[in-house]
């Protein structure tokens, strides 16, 4: 996982902790004092999305417990996890940006590519210059790696 993969993480787990906990905790308490339980819509609201967030504070703790952050600007040298790696396609001259990540943190609208992701697994250990053929769900793409940073 990349240093901002794991902020991004710790983050969100401080705001459940520190905000949505105790604010479903009020709500809960709040539905209970209007009375019969079995026909409270808003008690059975607040204690589903109770049973939400517990569960993903639980996630994101094993998720950091056991993340190994790989600072990408100690790399350099071929294609690996943390690079950013500007493509071109080699059919519609189109250029694209992504950058390597861990599955949590993927996100491929925000040029954040999954490491384990078909186009991922085609590229690493690439050089510039190098031309990339993946097989995707569509066809196979043909890429030419312009350009690896890490940054």
């Amino acid at each position: 996982m990349t240093p901002n993969g794991f902020k991004a993480l710790d983050s969100e787990l401080k705001q459940l902790k520190t905000e949505e906990r105790p604010a479903i905790i009020k709500a809960i308490a709040e539905a209970r004092e209007h009375g019969d339980l079995s026909e409270n819509a808003e008690y059975h609201s607040a204690k589903e999305k109770q049973s939400f967030i517990e569960g993903r504070i639980k996630e994101l703790e094993g998720m950091i417990s056991l993340a190994q952050v790989i600072d990408p600007s100690t790399l350099s040298g071929a294609i690996k996890f943390g690079a950013t790696v500007k493509l071109v396609d080699e059919d519609t001259e189109e250029e694209k940006t992504y950058q390597i990540v861990g599955e949590q943190e993927a996100d491929i609208q925000n040029g954040l590519l999954n490491i384990s992701s078909p186009l991922a697994r085609a590229l690493i250990g690439k050089e510039e210059g190098d031309s990339v053929e993946v097989r995707t769900p569509g066809g196979t793409k043909d890429y030419e790696v312009l350009e690896i940073n890490y940054v």
